[in-house]
């Protein structure tokens, strides 16, 4: 609680207090299997998408349409000073589907983004390509700079943002809400949808490296899979040290009781296993946001070890 009285005074803010209350990350990465990044220079507001030089009715619309679908719409932008412009320009466009073995990356322009309306948003999120642009074979890393959401993603985010974007171009862009602001810097690798928090500028050029693979240490989990999948993804993956994105899958989530998970995982070698996932909670208080009330920790741990079955 001392650490909160600190923050509610202008004292740590969210990221600190979550780092020192060493807040798991496992598990906490937004859920969805495939992504939509739509550019829009300029400021943005608390909901992006809503709250930008976007049209109001054209947001509401396309985050209307993408309900359900397992699409999620994240507003991109280039790193570095955002006047308040209302300059009509083409709009950047990625599209990423993030299941293991069938992950692909689209990039195309649109010169209004109405035309968006038109994507079939269910097939999107089927794995479906659109065809709005050509296929990316280079990763694709979106760093959170949402300040209006939370001041720790604009403080910490921002600089990592444009130390990558000076080294990797357009590899790297700054984006809207992704979660998790205290753990900022947080950021998502597409196309395979794998998230991270507590980033640095040298852990975020490890991601965009030829064959990185996943960065362990620092991972959210994958979006494709729920909370208590992504934690038993990375649970195998801890035991058997594998960091490549296509080898680990999620099979199977099966509650097993109130807040309680049977998650099978499976390798592309053909072995499995059974996770144990449960929900605890611990009397230590941290806020999810900077300026939120306090509240106690809550996170989804293994309850003992990935067995082979």
């Amino acid at each position: 609680m001392d650490l909160y009285r600190a923050s509610a005074i202008g004292g740590p803010r969210c990221s600190v207090l979550a780092g020192r209350l060493d807040e798991p990350l496992a598990g906490t990465s937004a859920v969805a299997s495939t992504w939509l990044c739509i550019e829009q220079p300029g400021p943005w507001g608390r909901e992006a998408l809503l709250e930008s030089h976007l049209e109001q009715v054209v947001g509401r619309e396309l985050a209307e349409r993408a309900k359900g679908t397992g699409v999620r719409i994240a507003m991109i932008r280039r790193p570095g000073n955002h006047p308040d412009r209302h300059r009509p320009t083409p709009h950047r466009i990625y599209v990423a589907h993030t299941r293991p073995g069938r992950s692909w990356l689209e990039r195309g322009r649109v010169a209004d983004v109405k035309e968006l309306l038109d994507l079939d948003f269910a097939a999107a999120g089927a794995g479906e390509p659109t065809g709005y642009g050509e296929p990316v074979t280079e990763p694709l890393l979106l760093v959170c700079t949402n300040g209006r959401r939370d001041v720790c993603c604009a403080l910490l985010g921002r600089p990592v943002a444009a130390a990558l974007f000076a080294t990797h171009g357009e590899q790297a862009w700054e984006c809207s809400h992704l979660g998790g602001h205290r753990f900022s810097p947080t950021a998502v690798l597409l196309p395979h949808g794998y998230s991270y928090g507590r980033l640095d500028v040298l852990a975020a050029e490890r991601l965009l490296a030829p064959d990185a693979g996943v960065l362990i240490e620092r991972c959210r989990g994958r979006s494709t899979w729920s909370p208590a999948g992504q934690v038993a993804d990375l649970a195998v993956r801890w035991a058997i040290s594998d960091r490549d994105p296509d080898g680990v899958r999620v099979a199977e989530v099966r509650p097993d009781g109130a807040g309680r998970w049977l998650v099978t995982v499976s390798h592309v070698d053909g072995r499995r296993w059974a996770v144990p996932v449960v929900e605890r909670t611990s009397a230590e208080l941290r806020s999810a946001s900077c300026g939120a009330k306090p509240t106690p920790m809550t996170v989804l741990d293994v309850d003992g070890r990935p067995e082979l079955i």
